[in-house]
């Protein structure tokens, strides 16, 4: 059974960062893409950043692009979101997403999901 487990949110004021972190657990028999989405309140998911298993791929929803950046460490089944430049708008529950079956980095649909980690971008 895979498991994906997010952490590192926190509410921060406008301009601060945090490092968001989602750790696999379990065994996916395949060399598979990652990506974090974000769901505000009263708004559909969104594809953040997304990136490939060898990480010669990434994309990011234009909103953050130059501020976030996705990183992951294949030895330690860990992916990783940077985020600076935070603002109000980035305000929203965090999803790490896992072996895309389907579509885009940002848009396809993947195979496993975490729990979310909510991130809180004060004024």
């Amino acid at each position: 059974q895979v498991q994906l487990v997010e952490s590192g949110g926190g509410s921060v004021q406008a301009g601060g960062s945090l490092r968001l972190s989602c750790g696999v657990a379990g065994y996916i028999p395949r060399q598979y893409s990652m990506a974090w989405f974000r769901q505000a309140p009263g708004k559909e998911r969104e594809g953040v950043a997304g990136i490939s298993w060898s990480s010669f791929s990434t994309d990011y929803v234009d909103s953050v692009k130059g501020r976030f950046t996705i990183t992951k460490d294949n030895a330690k089944n860990t992916l990783y979101l940077q985020m600076n430049s935070l603002k109000p708008e980035d305000t929203a529950m965090y999803y790490c997403a896992a072996d895309l079956l389907s579509g885009t980095l940002l848009r396809g649909q993947y195979n496993y999901w975490g729990q979310g980690t909510q991130v809180t971008v004060s004024s």
